[in-house]
């Protein structure tokens, strides 16, 4: 069993309380981490996250913020400044959306709603957790990208330019950073069982497992246990990278 140790660190991850950023926070905090989770505006998702983190509620903070919005993600770092004086040590970079349509019928606001959520957000919560890294010259930014924004699928044009843009971003900010300490990688989810692909069809399911050398949808444990990884002190030798967790797709 692969065991982290993040005792003495702290962890913002976006997207915090469902799925994928949900097993992310809850890895963090049962290695000892400190975890800022947090969440767009699903109240009971982000309270029954809470409740079932209860044992950990000394280290377990849950805010609510639209990372797409630069004035909210401000705000959010300001007031870190006073309740977590000594910066984030780590920012993973989950929170993501999906409207899909084929291009010629997707509607402008559908285009900027996911590119805003998915590499906006991604700017904006990446510039004030590299300008806290940088004083301590030392962190950690993990980015949840997908195969999508390599391969493109019909009807995903915004969904697989987000991410592509966030493996672009990645690889940029690494170079810059890399004097300070400070990695940045992705991890890349293949077909992962959460509410983001609930509403596939019965068909369309069975079509894509059959896509996947493995035959099976991952879990959100297996994209978790790829970030901690990256986000540890012995993955200091690796930047720019993309991990891929996608069954061999």
């Amino acid at each position: 069993m692969i065991t982290f140790d993040f005792t003495e660190q702290t962890a913002l991850v976006t997207g915090g309380t469902r799925g994928i950023g949900r097993a992310i926070s809850e890895k963090f905090l049962g290695a000892g981490a400190s975890v800022i989770a947090t969440y767009a505006g699903n109240e009971e998702a982000a309270a029954a996250f809470k409740l079932a983190n209860a044992a950990h509620e000394s280290r377990l903070t849950v805010k609510r913020c639209e990372s797409q919005h630069y004035d909210q993600a401000e705000a959010l770092y300001k007031e870190l400044e006073k309740s977590h004086p000594k910066g984030i040590d780590i920012l993973v970079n989950n929170s993501g959306i999906r409207k899909d349509a084929v291009l010629a019928m997707m509607k402008a606001e559908d285009w900027n709603a996911v590119v805003g959520v998915n590499l906006t957000g991604t700017f904006n919560m990446s510039k004030f957790a590299v300008l806290s890294m940088m004083r301590k010259r030392y962190g950690r930014i993990v980015n949840i990208t997908s195969p999508c924004g390599d391969f493109g699928f019909a009807g995903q044009a915004n969904y697989a330019a987000s991410k592509a843009g966030q493996v672009g971003l990645t690889r940029s900010l690494s170079k810059e950073v890399g004097t300070r300490g400070i990695t940045v990688n992705c991890v890349s989810p293949g077909f992962i069982g959460t509410d983001l692909i609930k509403d596939l069809s019965e068909d369309l399911r069975e079509k894509y497992v059959a896509q996947v050398p493995l035959k099976k949808f991952g879990t959100p444990d297996d994209v978790a246990v790829c970030v901690l990884f990256l986000a540890s002190k012995e993955a200091s030798y690796i930047t720019g990278s993309v991990l891929e967790v996608t069954g061999g797709l």
